[in-house]
């Protein structure tokens, strides 16, 4: 008697679409139980982490700035993801971003100027995409893994951040202290737009995602995408280079965790050792939370957004320990991963009889 895994003809669209919001559901009730084994007041600590950032209004902001740079990195991601190209690596993009940005901005740290703010944001955009486009010629030119050449490529990013910022760009005046230099007026953006308390980082998240829309739904290039991932070999034959969507997808992921570094650079105003955030990991989950879609992925930013925040909350009121917000990210991408086979799979029993005497098992 064993377990088979049998493949469902048609996954249940309507299920696809609950799932992310039952695996959310689920992971609080498992919290719950968690947390009380552990001797914490489970149910508080799930509504500060949960509910809390969603009902005090002077946490919206919080959670806006940390929704801005998921939802930047995980719509990169979610293209990649529906043509079967898993790039694991945007953290490292997002940081070379940040450090491209940086650069400007140590070149550019006496002048002023309207344009020092688009050169950051274009340079920061290019070397993320160049950074991208090192897995895709290891990808396209010698059949390496884009998980693994991406994944490895992030801890290149971290020494290249340490070596630069104890090294060229330490700042003089700053105590011997391992960062850069503040930037200045010139290389800032408004902290909010206007006096709405709407971060500009959340303007250009919802822009991105308007674009991105367009782009998979309404566009050859989009169709392609879907095509090579759901008939890589009908879509060959079609006249689509599975390889130029490779080059196209991980350039374009990696161009949105540089434009994404970019901006938490202007909103943290410098550069030092605990600038990697996890960004780039945290988005693979808002990736598949929203299904790869534009606006699911932009649901799922600020869902997460608001385990971050709720996390710290939590810490303040509950005393829960500091890795609550990334032990429920890591429940919820498993519930997911799960939700995903049972919906696409169904789970079927299989008697097996004994062999007859005299035949082969």
């Amino acid at each position: 008697m064993r377990l088979l895994l049998e493949k469902r003809r048609e996954p249940s669209r309507t299920m696809l679409v609950l799932t992310p919001v039952l695996s959310v559901i689920v992971i609080m009730v498992l919290g719950i139980i968690i947390f009380d084994g552990l001797g914490y007041d489970g149910q508080q600590a799930v509504w500060e982490l949960f509910f809390t950032p969603v009902l005090d209004v002077y946490k919206w902001r919080d959670v806006a700035s940390k929704a801005a740079p998921l939802i930047l990195i995980a719509l990169g991601l979610s293209l990649g993801n529906q043509a079967k190209i898993w790039n694991i690596g945007a953290e490292g993009q997002y940081i070379v971003g940040a450090l491209g940005a940086a650069g400007i901005a140590f070149a550019t740290q006496s002048m002023t100027g309207f344009w020092i703010i688009p050169l950051m944001i274009i340079t920061g955009m290019v070397c993320g995409a160049l950074y991208a486009g090192i897995p895709a010629v290891l990808r396209t030119r010698y059949g390496v893994s884009e998980v693994l050449s991406s994944l490895m490529f992030v801890y290149v990013s971290l020494q290249l951040l340490s070596y630069l910022i104890t090294g060229p760009w330490k700042d003089p005046d700053g105590h011997n202290f391992p960062q850069t230099a503040q930037l200045t007026d010139a290389q800032l953006l408004p902290h909010e737009l206007g006096d709405s308390g709407i971060p500009p980082g959340l303007l250009i998240a919802l822009i991105a995602t308007i674009l991105f829309y367009v782009l998979v739904a309404r566009t050859i290039f989009g169709f392609s995408v879907r095509a090579i991932g759901e008939a890589p070999h009908a879509a060959r034959y079609g006249g689509f280079s599975s390889n130029g969507i490779v080059w196209a997808t991980l350039m374009i992921s990696g161009a949105m965790a540089g434009l994404a570094g970019v901006l938490e650079l202007m909103q943290l105003t410098r550069l030092n050792l605990g600038y990697p955030s996890g960004y780039g990991f945290t988005a693979i989950i808002v990736s598949l939370l929203g299904r790869s879609h534009p606006v699911g992925v932009f649901i799922a930013g600020i869902v997460l957004a608001i385990t971050y925040v709720g996390g710290q909350v939590a810490q303040t009121v509950v005393h829960v320990p500091n890795a609550t917000a990334g032990l429920f990210q890591a429940l919820l991408l498993f519930a997911i991963l799960a939700s995903d086979l049972l919906v696409r799979y169904r789970v079927r029993l299989s008697v097996s009889s004994s062999p007859a005497k005299g035949t082969r098992p």
